[in-house]
């Protein structure tokens, strides 16, 4: 039977660079590469529906199901059957950031919210959380025009996120790591590379 392999996502607000870190390490380990919301046929289908303006605005219990349900498709079909067989996954996003946006951000109770992560998640949980931190400031002058409603939010919703992804790392230093990403993509990659090594003992080549 293959070793399980190792689950590892890059969290963090917009425009913090987790696509580009997650594209970079997935090809280094040769690990599976996956997404949220999306990752399925069904998580890529409400992706569109949670994410773009076009959609018209939903209300934050609505934003929150459609999440889960994307989660909870994406841990069966591909994040579980994939570690089971041996092979690493790299995701952008998992349920850190169901946390820091649906219940900081939008301020559903974070009972609620982490009952719902539980649910979808059937008990799986990122080895190690990489959490690329920004000020949203840099941030929003980091992104070019955009119709996604969530990355178009206010710069106080966007503060409360950054809010809630270091209340995670704090309550949780195990399988959580802060990395300073202000620097330029090698530079974050670099010290990813270090805190995969020191954490997990993962020599990145």
């Amino acid at each position: 039977m293959a070793e399980r392999g190792l689950f590892i996502v890059f969290e963090g607000g917009e425009a913090t660079g987790k696509s580009t870190q997650a594209s970079l390490l997935s090809t280094a380990l040769a690990a599976r590469l996956t997404r949220e919301p999306g990752g399925t046929p069904l998580g890529e289908a409400l992706r569109p529906i949670a994410l773009l303006a076009s959609a018209g605005p939903i209300d934050a219990r609505a934003e929150l199901l459609l999440m889960v349900a994307a989660r909870a498709e994406h841990v069966a079909r591909v994040i579980r059957p994939t570690l089971e067989s041996g092979l690493h996954v790299v995701c952008d996003r998992f349920s850190g950031s169901t946390v820091a946006y649906q219940g900081y951000g939008r301020g559903l109770p974070l009972a609620d919210v982490l009952a719902a992560c539980d649910l979808a998640t059937d008990g799986l949980k990122p080895d190690l959380n990489l959490l690329l931190d920004l000020d949203p400031g840099e941030a929003r002058a980091r992104r070019s025009r955009t119709d996604d409603q969530i990355e178009a939010a206010g710069v106080e919703f966007h503060r409360r996120v950054r809010e809630g992804f270091q209340a995670l790392a704090a309550e949780d230093p195990v399988h959580w790591a802060a990395i300073d990403a202000s620097g330029t993509p090698d530079l974050v990659a670099l010290a990813v590379r270090s805190v995969l090594l020191e954490r997990l003992g993962l020599s990145v080549p």
